[in-house]
């Protein structure tokens, strides 16, 4: 009887953190194919956590199966993915930790943007603008250091418009940019910040995400959201660091841009990681507001 109840409690247990996941439908009406210039939409599911409740994911990583979502009330979240056949088969949550330094919990959570950095994580702020290094178990290694313009919490629009996404490869090292530019550029710009160098292009909208596509390319998540009228747009572009101008304006190109108002259903999209061969995933902030969802988009760049 004993080993009856067991079985029972482990599979009450395991099925808790089964993500619950529901096909969701983000394409305009007769909408013929999944193709939006350069990108595919493969796979979109909506996700809902009972058990623990989990909410905000405004970062993701992913590495040999397992996906690393950030979220902005401070913790850290890993679940084991399956993907098969360019779908998204499986979410099952394996940890979840609240981000502390050494024994002590962090209270300033406003935690937006994470990658790997070889078997640890870097993780970007806003509020108090920063990139610090972190274990896979959330623990703080180190503050990192990062372009000086970004230093001064008075350069910033606002407090709420800081270091939303962050990257890293072996070549350009930490990449990270505000939401907004900062206030004492052209705003017609946005700007990516390397330690020593500085990488501007133009697009609409605020940055959310980035990610390395390859040892050159950093692809760009962005939002939109206008009131009047009302629309939201989510974009995505490729920036390519390794040819740019004497005034660092750098070649970038618009993979694709989904507006609401052109019919495609969208939420607030932050993170995004590559987790194949020209395919990524995005995830979207759900504010913890019943009236939006946590959507996961499984999409390929096609070249």
């Amino acid at each position: 009887m004993k080993t009856v109840q067991s079985m029972i409690f482990f599979l009450l247990i395991t099925q808790t953190l089964l993500a619950q996941m529901t096909a969701f439908n983000i394409y305009p009406i007769n909408y013929k194919t999944t193709v939006n210039n350069r990108i595919r939409i493969l796979d979109a599911k909506e996700l809902e956590f009972h058990h623990p409740k989990i909410s905000e994911l405004s970062g993701l990583a992913y590495k040999k199966g397992y996906l690393y979502a950030l979220s902005d009330q401070g913790y850290l979240a890993i679940f084991k993915l399956t993907l098969h056949n360019d779908k998204i088969t499986k979410l099952t949550l394996v940890h979840k930790y609240v981000l502390r330094k050494k024994n002590a919990v962090l209270h300033s959570h406003d935690s937006e943007g994470l990658a790997f950095k070889g078997k640890d994580l870097l993780i970007s702020f806003e509020r108090k603008q920063r990139v610090d290094l972190y274990s896979t178990k959330g623990v703080k290694i180190s503050k990192m250091k990062i372009n000086k313009a970004l230093r001064d919490q008075k350069a910033y629009e606002s407090k709420n418009k800081g270091l939303e996404g962050v990257a890293y490869n072996k070549k350009y090292g930490i990449v990270t940019a505000p939401e907004r530019p900062l206030k004492n550029v052209d705003a017609k710009f946005h700007r990516l910040y390397s330690r020593f160098g500085i990488y501007k292009f133009k697009a609409k909208g605020s940055i959310t995400g980035l990610e390395f596509i390859d040892k050159e390319n950093i692809l760009v998540l962005l939002r939109q959201f206008d009131y009047f009228p009302l629309k939201r747009v989510t974009s995505l572009v490729k920036v390519d660091l390794s040819k740019c101008t004497k005034e660092h304006i750098c070649k970038s190109e618009l993979l694709a841009a989904f507006s609401s108002d052109k019919g495609w259903n969208i939420d607030n999209f932050e993170g995004v990681t590559r987790v194949g061969k020209n395919r990524y995933l995005m995830v979207s902030d759900d504010n913890d507001n019943i009236f939006q969802k946590t959507l996961l988009v499984l999409f390929e760049i096609r070249r």
